[in-house]
């Protein structure tokens, strides 16, 4: 078993916000509400969940884009709260993110050599010549063309402004990559370049990867572990066969059993939940799930589950599985 690169515990970031202009006092949106998860060093945890559970803001939190407000963050045994700007400049290097939309997360304005150059020029780890001949290499390994270098990103399709981002992250060899939705925005067919490119790049380079998407068919195949989210919590992670095969939290059940099949002799049955996802500025008491949990109990009202082991190796937040 590979060791472990990142430990998250009990993480909360919570924003406030005014009902209105006479509001005495904020009320607080629990974005994220005492998270736990483990990465491991060279394998790719795929998270998941439904818009609004958190997922992304996890993300800015472990890159130190913004400061949770509990919790820990432990990076390679060091807890990255507790760094200093010199530290958390350190840190970053290894530690690099690509983003959901490859239209927005380029600069119009400046051409690809500079966008890809300009980490390492900050960091002061390239400069001149050797900051060229990198760019170069770097746009080659994301299958970009040298003479490419001196174009704007408007000149480029969709697919290859993720190429340029993808090189951008990689410029400063991190240990760790953040994608979050990374292709979603993108044609399919498209997709399946990009998909298979990240994982080319994690096999060569050594990757360690945190998979965030909605899109279940594909953290099946890039995962090794996953993690499921439901209102700003962590219910279920498991191992990608296992969780995919035999879900347990009821929340993963439902969700798992909206992945479409190949296959026309296996019949999934559909599971529906009643209701809406509830708000996180007022979440249920207990289980954050109870509301809509065909399964629930009235224990499930007053007492928040635990992420406990079971049987299969699943951690799983449940009081009724």
């Amino acid at each position: 078993m590979n060791e472990e690169i990142l430990i998250i515990q009990r993480l909360k970031k919570y924003y406030p916000i005014r009902r209105g202009f006479f509001a005495q006092e904020p009320v607080l949106v629990k974005a994220v509400d005492g998270v736990d998860l483990t990465i491991r060093r060279g394998e790719t945890l795929g998270l998941v969940g439904e818009s609004g559970c958190g997922k992304s803001t996890l993300g800015r939190l472990i890159l130190r884009l913004e400061d949770p407000d509990e919790g820990t963050i432990t990076f390679e045994g060091e807890n990255i709260l507790s760094f200093d700007d010199d530290q958390l400049r350190k840190f970053r290097r290894n530690i690099q993110i690509i983003f959901q939309d490859p239209y927005s997360s380029l600069n119009p304005r400046k051409k690809v050599d500079f966008i890809i150059g300009e980490p390492l020029a900050i960091h002061g780890l390239a400069r001149g010549k050797e900051l060229e001949e990198r760019v170069v290499e770097l746009m080659k390994v994301v299958g970009l063309r040298a003479e490419q270098r001196f174009l704007y990103p408007h000149q480029f399709s969709g697919g290859q402004r993720q190429r340029i981002g993808i090189a951008r992250a990689l410029a400063l060899q991190p240990k760790l990559v953040i994608a979050d939705e990374p292709v979603s925005s993108l044609d399919v067919s498209i997709q399946a370049q990009i998909v298979n490119l990240l994982l080319d790049l994690q096999s060569e380079f050594g990757l360690t990867y945190l998979f965030i998407s909605h899109d279940l068919n594909l953290i099946e195949y890039v995962s090794d572990w996953v993690a499921v989210m439901y209102l700003g919590k962590t219910v279920e992670w498991a191992n990608q066969e296992v969780i995919y095969d035999h879900p347990i939290h009821p929340y993963s059940e439902a969700l798992f059993s909206a992945v479409p099949t190949t296959d026309p002799l296996t019949k999934r049955k559909r599971i529906l939940l009643e209701g809406d996802v509830p708000s996180p500025i007022n979440p249920p008491s207990g289980c954050r799930f109870h509301t809509r949990c065909p399964l629930r109990i009235d224990f499930c009202e007053k007492e928040e589950p635990l992420l406990n082991k079971r049987p299969n190796g699943s951690l799983v937040a449940c009081h009724v599985r």
